[in-house]
């Protein structure tokens, strides 16, 4: 190959990358921010913000609907209450972020980290298969299908694979979610209402489910052992024998069985 050809190669790889590129930088985004108010908030409607670093950023007078969020660093910034609907936010960086009450409906979250993330009484219809929620607040969360609104057939949370340990999922709402083979180690679910829930092979080991709705889930190879069943509703879950660990949980004799 000749100098010329490799030139050419060259030239080709950097209009690519120039293409591809977000349609906004950290500084513009900035800028945006800072004239923003509730009235006029700042315009993110739709745009690219693939790959770029907008850590400790306030976005709670910005639009960011459907905005392409892709790997994008959102750690610690403050996105409470907004509509992310239809955004597309697979491998985003959220740690520490704040998002609560926050709307996000129809998205892919898959591979993101969201660990210590603030997600209370937010409302999440949306893939987050393999993400990192662990240690994040998902109080009061309002993740259940609702059985009123399926134009499109079933929509409902998908959290295969996901690591919630040390999550608090306190009086949260993940009916007819999808978490198969979750890490819900030591998290608290007190409260919470899981029926119809795929928790196949999900590990529930210390988990504090006390008072929770688990009727009519699947709980088959699902690790119980040191969980706290003191009030548990476990109507309607089919042959008790495939949960491990059940006859090493705690308070097994106040769980509500058919």
């Amino acid at each position: 190959m000749n100098i010329r050809s490799i030139g050419s190669g060259l030239l080709a790889l950097g209009f690519c990358a120039a293409v591809f590129a977000a349609d906004l930088d950290r500084a513009e985004v900035e800028k945006r921010l800072a004239a923003a108010d509730k009235a006029h908030p700042a315009d993110l409607r739709r745009k690219d913000l693939t790959d770029l670093d907008l850590s400790g950023l306030d976005f709670r007078q910005a639009d960011l609907w459907g905005a392409d969020l892709r790997r994008a660093n959102f750690s610690r910034s403050n996105l409470s209450g907004l509509n992310l609907d239809l955004s597309v936010m697979t491998k985003i960086n959220l740690s520490g972020a704040d998002l609560s009450n926050t709307s996000i409906f129809g998205v892919s979250i898959m591979g993101a980290d969201l660990s210590h993330a603030n997600l209370a009484g937010s409302r999440i219809i949306a893939n987050l298969d393999n993400a990192d929620l662990s240690h994040a607040n998902l109080a009061h969360a309002k993740w259940g299908a609702d059985m009123k609104n399926q134009p499109m057939g079933l929509m409902r949370v998908s959290l295969n694979h996901v690591n919630l340990s040390g999550a608090d999922l306190s009086h949260a709402d993940l009916s007819r979610g999808l978490m198969r083979h979750a890490n819900l180690r030591g998290s608290r679910l007190n409260n919470a209402v899981l029926s119809s829930v795929d928790l196949s092979g999900a590990d529930l080991t210390d988990a504090d489910l006390s008072g929770a709705d688990l009727s009519g889930s699947h709980l088959e190879d699902a690790d119980l052992t040191g969980a706290n069943l003191a009030g548990t509703r476990l109507t309607g879950i089919g042959n008790k024998s495939t949960i491990k660990g059940l006859d090493a949980a705690k308070n097994l004799q106040s769980a509500i069985f058919d």
